[in-house]
Parts: C-alpha cells; structure tokens; sequence
C-alpha cells in the first residue's frame, strides 16, 4: 500500500489525501455491524450527543477483533509510515457516528491542538486516517477540510465545553475565514470502504446530519514513535500510552474475519 509521488506531493501540498474504495464491501459490512454492536453498548468508552444518540466510540481495538486487525492494518499503516519515515503507535482510535438526522456538529477545530494541549504531544508528526463505513454524501455532514492550512501552523484556540458533548479545542470565526481565503473548502466524499489521510494541523469540522443517512467513520490517530505523548490528561481509553510500533498484520486478515463470520452467521 505505498502511496505514489504525486500522492505525497498532492498531501504536502493540501494537508489531505483521499483514496478511493481501499476496503471491500465485506471488510465493510463486517465493520458496520461491529460498529452498530458497539455503539448498543453501556460503557465508558462509548460517548454520546446531549439527546442520547452515539457520537464517539473510542479504543474499540482494544475490546473488538475486527477493529483489532483494523488498527494493525497494512493499508493504513504503511502509508503513514511512509509519510512520518519511522514506526507509528497508536495515539487515539474511534468510531465516530454522525446518525441520521440527529448527528452534531464537530466545530472548526485543529486536531494537534488538543494532542499538544491536552496530551503533551511535542510535535504534529501524528496524523488521523480515516475509513468510511458509510457513504460520506454532500448532504450528510461530511468533513469540510480548509486546504493548505496545514501551513498556518498551531494555532490559538478556546476551549469549548458547551457547544456539544464532546469537549474540543475551537477556532474563531475570523481564524477560519481568513484560512479560507486562502485555500477554500474541500468536502471530500465517497463509497464505503474509502480513506482519507490529513495532517494534524489541518482545519477542519463538520455539520450536522439531518438527513436519514448515518455516516460512520473510523479514525485511527497515528503517531511517530518518537513524537509520543509526554503529559497525558485524558483517559487512557482515550489517548494510549502504548507507546509499542505497530507491528502490521497479513493483508487479508480483515477479509478473513470477515468471510468467517459470515460463515458462522450462515450456520
């Protein structure tokens, strides 16, 4: 899974890279149900809207097989890799939920600023890469990137407690403006099965989901060994700190599972 030239120039250049249907319908369908299981669950890591529907499901790799293979996956692993030049631990893992027609917002917001603020981590050589369980759709809150704002650096930021349930490190109004000015807005979308690579200081947010399309997407925050967290202040279910390379599993080893399951489900 090594990314090409023009790949890596295209991310440098824009902070993000989209990469179309990389996971099977199967690997998918396996990934949907054991996302929806999850969600269905009473437990801590397991976060919700102000109105009960589920918003995060964090470090399912630690308690579910499927995300398991998907955390140690090669066609996620190995492009990072190949980006950061050394090995990756894994700094957070999520299932994000936006359901149908009661998904929130996620306000403008710079991911390592709350890596650097809430974690101590020194630098943003970590990144999210996404999947897409859902068809991500113009009109069902896709994320909305601010191309080569990656090159603003680390930004001022508030700490928004109040807007949703999820406590995140915003910008202003006049911060994203001014961004975007420069760069526009990209909304990047696409097939279940789809993956989306962008740096940690892009800005970025989403809005909410009124349409009776869900839009599940799982993120894995990978950070370089070297670049690993120093003051963590969140739960551990929350930001790791394994800080342990991550060794990739076979290829098909999702797909396996996959086709195992279904077999058993048949029998």
């Amino acid at each position: 899974m090594a990314l090409t030239q023009q790949q890596i120039d295209d991310f440098n250049r824009e902070g993000w890279l989209f990469l179309p249907e990389v996971f099977s319908p199967e690997e998918v369908a396996l990934m949907k149900r054991e996302a929806e299981a999850i969600y269905a669950e009473q437990r801590p890591e397991v976060w919700r809207e102000k109105n009960g529907a589920p918003r995060i499901a964090f470090a399912a790799h630690t308690y579910n097989e499927a995300f398991r293979l998907l955390g140690s996956h090669p066609r996620l692993i190995e492009p990072v890799e190949q980006l950061f030049g050394e090995q990756l631990y894994m700094h957070q893992f999520k299932i994000n939920a936006k359901s149908a027609f009661t998904g929130d917002v996620w306000q403008w917001h710079q991911d390592y600023g709350t890596w650097k603020r809430d974690d101590g981590m020194p630098e943003p050589r970590a990144m999210n890469i996404s999947v897409f369980l859902d068809e991500v759709m113009p009109i069902n809150g896709p994320l909305l990137l601010v191309p080569q704002s990656q090159n603003a650096g680390d930004l001022e930021a508030g700490h928004d407690l109040e807007t949703t349930s999820y406590p995140l490190w915003t910008l202003d109004n006049d911060t994203v403006s001014k961004l975007v000015e420069k760069g526009g807005i990209a909304a990047p979308t696409g097939k279940p099965g789809g993956v989306l690579l962008f740096h940690g200081n892009l800005v970025h947010g989403s809005a909410g989901n009124i349409t009776p399309y869900p839009r599940k997407i799982v993120y894995l925050t990978l950070n370089a060994v070297s670049n690993h967290i120093r003051k963590p202040t969140r739960p551990e279910f929350i930001a790791h700190t394994d800080f342990t390379p991550i060794q990739p599993v076979a290829d098909d080893a999702l797909l396996q599972l996959a086709r195992g399951s279904f077999r058993q489900a048949a029998e």
